[in-house]
């Protein structure tokens, strides 16, 4: 008899490849987007399987709270043309169907060695009160400290990178400067004119002071 945790490690797996094949082969991007989002619950499934809440948290904030809806954002305000996507989909198929073929190579011959079977046969269950985000940032932040400092730093250099190569100075183009407009006082920004009334002016107020 199957257990529950079988079942559900089977029914998120399914849910996950039925998911990732319509990213791929859906017609409509705002459809693929929404594949992608229930691929990413799936796996959050099979992270909690895993006893990994925290990263399975993270994958539902992080990406399905907020990549995919700026995806969302950019292919709804884009005018996609759905004719040229598809016109490179088969002449890089072979190559995608290689890529594919030995990523799963890959992921059988890890997954079915003689060290991952004995490591997964001697898994044990943790008790009640075991949190794995704590776990996680002690780990993180003793034994691999390094690894996640340098992590960081190729981030940042990343985002530099990026605002360096989007950074585009124009002639026509305006910008505004912080320090400038620090600096600036009510004297060089508002004058006051001091202008004699017109008789215009001077006859509508006589009118309103006969009314009264």
């Amino acid at each position: 008899m199957i257990g529950i945790d079988t079942f559900a490690f089977y029914f998120f797996a399914a849910l996950s490849v039925f998911a990732s094949l319509r990213v791929i082969t859906a017609r409509n991007p705002v459809h693929a987007a929404l594949f992608l989002v229930l691929a990413f619950f799936s796996m959050a499934g099979i992270w909690m399987l895993l006893e990994a809440e925290f990263l399975a948290i993270t994958l539902v904030l992080v990406y399905v709270g907020a990549v995919m809806v700026l995806f969302l954002f950019v292919v709804m305000m884009l005018d996609i043309n759905l004719e040229e996507l598809k016109e490179g989909f088969w002449r890089w198929f072979p190559i995608g169907a290689v890529l594919a073929a030995f990523m799963v190579f890959e992921m059988v011959w890890v997954l079915g060695s003689r060290q991952t079977a004995e490591t997964g046969a001697h898994l044990a269950k943790h008790a009640a009160d075991y949190s794995n985000t704590k776990e996680l940032g002690r780990l993180i932040y003793t034994d691999y400290v390094y690894p996640f400092e340098l992590a960081a730093v190729i981030l940042l250099v990343a985002i530099v990178a990026a605002i360096a190569l989007t950074l585009r100075h124009r002639r026509t183009s305006k910008k505004q400067d912080p320090s400038e407009q620090v600096q600036v006082q009510r004297k060089d920004r508002v004058r006051l004119i001091s202008m004699p009334a017109s008789k215009k002016a001077a006859d509508v107020v006589q009118a309103d002071q006969v009314k009264s």
